[in-house]
């Protein structure tokens, strides 16, 4: 699998190990792991929208398993990313760059988000921008 680039955003595909139990995957590494603050798991239903956000300062890693639309926006410019089902994509999205995420299979996507920043009940880091 060759996930495109796309600027600032880096998208790899994760190295899943799959049997007949399921998946498993490590989202990050473990020098990774010690810079977030913190995680949050999003299962979102068939053709639901998960995002439409852009954060101040925060820089987001998701690991999302397809399939999956993502729609990202950057410098004014859009672009789609599809995710093929059963494959696991990584992106790192740094701060200023909206994101979202649709679900286009038709059983449960799993999203595991990762912010190097602490959760803000006021949302005072994240906006919402409506992309998708």
């Amino acid at each position: 699998m060759n996930a495109p680039n796309v600027s600032r955003v880096v998208v790899q595909a994760v190295k899943t190990h799959r049997d007949a139990r399921g998946s498993l995957f490590e989202p990050l590494t473990d020098a990774e792991l010690t810079a977030q603050k913190n995680v949050h798991v999003v299962l979102t239903q068939p053709n639901e929208v998960r995002g439409n956000h852009v954060h101040r300062t925060a820089t987001e890693t998701t690991s999302v398993v397809g399939p999956c639309l993502i729609r990202l926006k950057e410098a004014g410019e859009i672009r789609d990313l599809m995710v093929p089902a059963g494959e696991t994509w990584r992106l790192t999205i740094p701060p200023g760059v909206a994101h979202a995420y649709r679900n286009t299979g038709d059983a449960m996507m799993v999203l595991v988000s990762f912010s190097t920043n602490l959760h803000d009940p006021a949302g005072s880091d994240t906006l919402r921008e409506q992309i998708l």
